[in-house]
């Protein structure tokens, strides 16, 4: 039986993230570690309620990649279903969050919204319409 899957996104700051998906989309940090005395922590699991979201920041070097930035189609980075995305566009508006894409019914069948986070990903919050 598989129960979850948990995007795995590359970012620069693993702090400022971190303070992102807390204090804007009410994430809760899960697990946070690899460092030691002489380096940070680089890595980060977040979770709201049945959803995970890895973070690690690489190297100075290596910088986050979000989808559209290499193609125009590939727009989102993460899909969410969200049981009530009325209540969540409501909610992250309440908090600033940036948003991506205003809440609509989309030509692909959704009630969505799409909101861009600290690194430049895109994620979709949405249900499929009802028929």
């Amino acid at each position: 039986m598989l129960n979850s899957i948990t995007p795995f996104f590359i970012v620069d700051n693993l702090s400022a993230t971190l303070d992102f998906y807390q204090s804007k989309l009410g994430f809760n940090l899960l697990y946070k570690g690899g460092g030691d005395a002489q380096c940070d922590d680089f890595w980060a699991f977040v979770g709201r309620d049945q959803v995970m979201i890895m973070f690690k920041a690489i190297t100075p070097e290596i910088h986050p990649q979000p989808n559209r930035s290499r193609h125009e189609w590939a727009r989102w980075d993460a899909y969410v279903n969200a049981s009530d995305p009325d209540a969540l566009y409501s909610e992250f508006v309440s908090k600033d969050v940036p948003i991506h894409r205003e809440l609509a019914n989309t030509n692909d069948g959704l009630r969505a919204f799409e909101i861009i986070d600290n690194n430049g990903y895109v994620l979709c919050f949405g249900r499929p319409l009802e028929n």
